[in-house]
């Protein structure tokens, strides 16, 4: 049995629970990689990822090369001798990076592979309506998320949950499955499935501000999904404008009334507490949204402050 000698990549918060998990399995990890410092916010200060903060609060021997194919950085990293990689919500490796240990480098994408390869496998797992989703671990080769796969962990997605939630729950299923993967590595047992090319597989799209926009001639169940599919990051969005105004907001919970009405879609129906707006078989009716330069409130707290007129639409 081989002793592991690791080196961990990764840059967002579900990173930093896997990594977690590996220190306080007593693995050896000898190096950890994130990304560079970016300036953030209005005063634009440099900004540490989640995975610098954690490495910092653990002596961990930290890199943050801002280019991997950097004779210096390969050299800095062979002298680590480690000789497994894993990769979590990083970016993609040069070859001479993903190649260098002795015992090839995984990565954990969450998603039950070969579907949802790609940014965003949680969010659109959600838009997309589906019921199960999971975690995949995989030997990294020279394309993105098509590696033959190690381990794999399989998780029901409720028709309530929003992106935030699955996520929370995926990095723990995560936990545990990379766990297992270094078990199976370390003794020299891991079996590979290589993933099957075909032309229904689903792709995790990078999210944009033209993907996340609500088009509310959808189906009621379309929008419903898309909303929870992007709460609490990065939200959908649409505009309401009533009269000679117009707003962008930010839309983070709904609720879903299956009602025949005769309403034109997209109206705004307001109470003094409640937000509907008219869609195809029903409402979606607003819990928390956000207006521009406004906090993310409720639609109670919204409406005492402004009021809409009978015309208000959301489009």
């Amino acid at each position: 049995m081989e002793k592991l000698r690791i080196i961990f990549m990764g840059t967002p918060e579900f990173a930093v629970g896997i990594l977690d998990t590996i220190i306080k399995s007593n693995y050896e990890v000898v190096g950890v990689i994130t990304a560079a410092d970016k300036p953030a916010g209005r005063g634009q200060k440099l900004k540490y990822s989640a995975v610098k903060e954690y490495a910092l609060e653990n002596n961990l021997n930290l890199l943050q090369p801002t280019n991997l194919k950097d004779e210096s950085f390969l050299e800095e990293l062979k002298s680590l001798k480690a000789n497994l990689q894993i990769v979590v919500a990083f970016r993609m490796l040069p070859k001479v990076v993903w190649e260098m240990p002795s015992l090839g480098t995984f990565n954990l994408h969450a998603s039950l592979l070969p579907n949802y390869r790609g940014a965003a496998p949680i969010n659109w797992a959600i838009i997309n309506g589906e019921s199960k989703t999971g975690v995949t671990t995989f030997f990294i080769d020279d394309k993105i998320d098509t590696g033959a796969m190690i381990l794999s962990s399989e998780t029901a997605i409720d028709d309530t949950e929003n992106a935030g939630q699955l996520h929370d729950r995926l990095m723990h299923l995560g936990c545990d499955t990379v766990i297992e993967t270094l078990k199976v590595i370390e003794s020299g047992n891991a079996v590979t499935i290589i993933q099957n090319d075909s032309s229904d597989i689903k792709t995790a799209y990078k999210l944009n501000k033209e993907n996340c926009k609500i088009d509310w001639s959808k189906s009621i169940t379309e929008i419903y999904n898309l909303i929870r599919g992007l709460s609490p990051y990065p939200a959908a969005w649409c505009f309401f404008g009533d009269k000679d105004q117009e707003w962008n907001v930010k839309i983070y919970e709904a609720k879903t009334i299956l009602e025949e009405h005769t309403h034109t879609i997209g109206s705004l129906i307001c109470t003094k507490k409640e937000i509907k707006i008219a869609v195809d078989k029903g409402y979606i009716q607003i819990v928390s949204l956000q207006f521009p330069g406004k906090k993310k409130m409720t639609a109670a707290e919204l409406l005492n402050g402004i009021t809409f007129s009978e015309d208000a639409k959301a489009y």
